[in-house]
């Protein structure tokens, strides 16, 4: 805006201050952004996680949810109608942490070793929800699909009969769940402390384990029951393409 210059101006009356419109002992609202945390799906799959990992499942409640993020119950549900939806978030981002890259690119078996072992991995580091994904149905968790999608065209492409596809996952997804589960085990677990002259053959063979020195023993455990599920299902993709 155009006007006079500086020097030229005349001074101006102190201004007078204008009278509050707020009610005796309110206070005003500072300018700027709102102090409420704003809500996305990101964040609220963030905080589900934290929560069960810091209280278990049984922790998770959308009220649990709706304090950890500061806002209102009200608030999240304009973003989440319950904790069934909440769950397909936490669902749809482990499955993207699973890696289904080398279907369709490398050979089947290297494939379901890549997959697997990121998959135990992801779930070793969130085995509270592992008795809830297990059982959790994949309607409208676009990331999990893709998952599943991705490891059955890879059996499919590899000679797997369609009937025995979701079989065959079902089993090593059985498997990677256990043994996440091991991952956290404690390094003692088969000391069988005061009974172990009752049990002499269990007794030698933890012990003679123990002499290997293994510096992660639960990864050879996987390795040992993978390699045996890819040679077994490995079988049966040859008698499905004879």
């Amino acid at each position: 805006m155009l006007g006079t210059q500086a020097a030229e101006r005349p001074p101006m009356p102190a201004p007078t201050p204008a009278p509050s419109a707020l009610p005796a002992g309110s206070v005003r609202r500072r300018a700027g952004r709102p102090t409420a945390a704003i809500l996305d799906q990101d964040g609220i799959t963030t905080a589900a996680l934290e929560l069960i990992s810091s209280k278990g499942y049984d922790g998770l409640t959308m009220a649990a949810l709706a304090r950890s993020l500061g806002v209102a119950p009200s608030a999240l549900y304009n973003h989440v109608a319950s904790k069934d939806d909440v769950l397909l978030l936490v669902e749809d981002h482990l499955a993207a942490m699973v890696d289904v890259s080398a279907f369709g690119v490398e050979p089947w078996d290297a494939a379901v070793r890549r997959w697997a072992w990121s998959y135990r991995d992801v779930f070793s580091e969130h085995t509270p929800l592992i008795p809830v994904i297990a059982v959790l149905p994949v309607a409208n968790a676009p990331k999990t699909l893709a998952m599943y999608e991705a490891v059955t065209a890879g059996f499919r492409d590899a000679g797997f009969p369609d009937e025995k596809i979701i079989s065959a996952i079902v089993a090593l997804e059985a498997f990677v769940f256990g043994a996440a589960y091991d991952v956290t085990a404690p390094e003692d677990i088969f000391d069988a402390g005061g009974l172990a002259e009752q049990v002499p053959n269990f007794t030698a063979a933890v012990d003679r384990l123990a002499l290997e020195r293994h510096e992660r023993p639960t990864d050879i455990a996987f390795s040992l029951g993978l390699e045996a599920l890819i040679t077994g299902f490995g079988a049966l993709r040859q008698t499905a393409s004879d």
